[in-house]
């Protein structure tokens, strides 16, 4: 464990967390909603620094990232625990668990974590996913500080909920982001997620201003989030408050964890395509078999397809080495 960087100490040895928006008053004893702040003797502490559950090298594709170093691998980390609690999560076991409830790698420390990616042939970094890593946010600040020592780059795959302070010190190492932009109705945030739309609105600006790398991912969920105008409503945001080359995921739900409803249906998902691609440049469909393209990359100057996609495997051939559209120049993804 590592002390936490945010907090507030309170009467009783109570304490405020201050690293996302729930501010979780934590009692001694206890921990926060994400499960792995743990208040001890009056101090903060990340319980989840230094004890991965997975470590594995992934195709950069699988983050879902289309546009940043497509074709290449990427060391992949994640830990227990989640500030979120959504119904249909994929990866309850570990985002809806505490340190102690989930196998745990032996300890890896930040410099461990960092030299491992670098031993990698082809590897570009290190991405940080599987659960939310916002919640072991000392554990990915540490690490993404050496790997950017080594040259390497730094993926944080999040949901976007992180108070503006840690979100600025973590977007002075990051170089890319995927967040899961779950809804565009603070009800289904407050009732399916746990949370609130405004604060993950704030952290697609600022990553948006700083200029790094942002794809979003929408997974459509049947019955709760399937609203033909309110998916509109979030394109056009998207399109007038990000600019219309933002990249959006649009994924296919399937049943899991607490809610069974039906996977989305393949229709609704093709005219989800259709709309998003009234207003954004690059839109692509996931966790179903592609239809009309909508897994290669067109260039969004000439509409040439410059990357073919078939599952994780890709031809960018149309794409030179510094990610330009070789027909007409168009920049179209970030490449070495």
């Amino acid at each position: 464990m590592k002390e936490a960087r945010y907090y507030k100490t309170g009467a009783g040895n109570k304490l405020t967390c201050l690293l996302c928006p729930h501010s979780c008053t934590i009692e001694e004893g206890t921990g926060g909603k994400c499960r792995v702040r743990i208040n001890r003797d009056g101090r903060l502490w990340a319980a989840a620094y230094g004890y991965p559950v997975s470590l594995a090298s992934d195709p950069i594709e699988k983050k879902p990232l289309y546009h940043f170093f497509p074709g290449r691998d990427i060391l992949s980390i994640g830990t227990a625990g989640c500030n979120f609690s959504c119904i249909f999560c994929q990866n309850h076991t570990i985002s809806q668990a505490s340190v102690d409830d989930v196998p745990r790698q032996e300890y890896t420390g930040p410099l461990q974590v960092a030299e491992k990616a670098r031993k990698i042939p082809g590897n570009i970094g290190i991405a940080y996913t599987y659960n939310e890593p916002v919640v072991y946010y000392e554990y990915m600040y540490d690490i993404a500080v050496h790997a950017r020592e080594r040259g390497l780059k730094n993926v944080v795959v999040s949901n976007g909920y992180i108070n503006s302070r840690p979100l600025g010190e973590l977007l002075e190492v990051a170089d890319a982001f995927n967040i899961d932009l779950k809804s565009f109705s603070d009800k289904f945030y407050r009732d399916v997620a746990g949370g609130m739309l405004a604060p993950v609105k704030k952290t697609l600006r600022a990553i948006r201003r700083r200029g790094l790398h942002l794809e979003i991912t929408h997974l459509v969920v049947s019955g709760l989030n399937d609203d033909e105008g309110m998916f509109r409503e979030m394109t056009e945001w998207i399109a007038g408050e990000l600019g219309a080359g933002t990249v959006l995921h649009i994924s296919r739900y399937f049943p899991s964890w607490r809610f069974n409803a039906p996977a989305t249906p393949l229709p609704l998902m093709e005219r989800f395509y259709g709309i998003a691609g009234e207003k954004l440049k690059y839109v692509y469909t996931g966790n179903m078999p592609a239809v009309k393209g909508s897994c290669d990359t067109r260039c969004a100057g000439c509409g040439t397809v410059v990357i073919r996609r078939s599952g994780y495997s890709i031809d960018a051939s149309g794409t030179g080495k510094d990610g330009n559209c070789l027909r007409c120049g168009t920049g179209v993804v970030v490449a070495v």
